[in-house]
């Protein structure tokens, strides 16, 4: 059976995440908060005006871009693009510290890297990537790629001292940051399981929410379950007829490998319940 192939909604985030050109700037002043540049390297010798915007200019804390630039300093600045009606847009944050640009700079997508895991919360698992420069934690794996299963917290999955081995999903030399999946590196169950639909199968309800609840079907593999499938009558919420824990008997109708879900229908009298 195929792989699922790749959202293009993502993939078109990821390219516009993609490291731009380092071009040389001078700062001409201040809009705000923001730091005006023009381009010393203009291509044809004409002078460009750009801007970085405040989020752009540093890693460093501060509260306003003079207590870091000086007008007429020149900078490397990475070229973001071009916004409102026409302006270049760079990031100086992206450019501040070269060892780090070259390290991130020498990721691709789907490489698998090793690190060690620093912190874990509630959002996510901070990893200091092997090869990393000096006092920087460059690894970040948000809670969804961290495994198949479901989990209510990162900690189930991970936690701070243990080795892994990650695949990258995008290097972001704006924010100094290496994104890692450890799920990328598992199978995904539903590819095992996409030939269960028409099935009927019994399992625990493991979580209620307003408009359904999930039924856990195999490991690694829970599926939905609406609340319109529940009754024909008018209920708020689906605690009001079933609980979490209960066993329920369910029919597979759909196996969704590019969205990962898996939904339920009631299976009835002529299913053989």
């Amino acid at each position: 059976m195929s792989e699922p192939t790749p959202d293009p909604r993502l993939q078109y985030l990821v390219n516009q995440l993609r490291p731009g050109a380092v071009r040389t700037v001078k700062v001409t002043g201040f809009d705000g908060t923001d730091v005006l540049v023009e381009l010393v390297d203009a291509e044809g010798g004409e002078t460009e005006i750009g801007r970085i915007p405040r989020q752009e200019a540093s890693m460093r804390r501060m509260e306003h871009p003079s207590e870091l630039f000086d007008i007429g300093q020149e900078i490397d600045a990475e070229e973001v693009g071009r916004w409102g009606e026409g302006q270049l847009h760079f990031s100086a944050r992206a450019c501040e510290i070269p060892a780090l640009r070259s390290f991130l700079l020498a990721f691709e997508p789907g490489q698998v890297v090793a690190g060690t895991v620093s912190e874990v919360h509630n959002f996510g698992v901070f990893v200091h990537v092997d090869g990393e420069p000096d006092g920087l934690c460059t690894g970040f794996i948000r809670g969804p790629d961290l495994t198949w299963s479901w989990i209510s917290h990162p900690s189930e999955a991970v936690e701070a001292g243990r080795r892994i081995t990650a695949e990258v999903i995008i290097a972001e030399t704006r924010t100094g940051q290496v994104t890692l999946s450890l799920k990328a590196l598992q199978e995904d169950p539903l590819i095992r399981f996409a030939d269960q639909v028409g099935r009927v199968l019994t399992g625990p309800i493991t979580r209620i929410v307003p408009f359904g609840v999930f039924v856990q079907l195999a490991p690694d593999v829970v599926g939905f379950l609406h609340l319109s499938e529940l009754t024909d009558e008018p209920v708020e919420t689906p605690d009001q007829l079933v609980s979490e824990g209960e066993l329920i008997t369910v029919k597979v109708t759909e196996v969704d490998l590019q969205r990962h879900r898996v939904r339920l229908g009631v299976a009835g009298e002529a299913d053989g319940t």
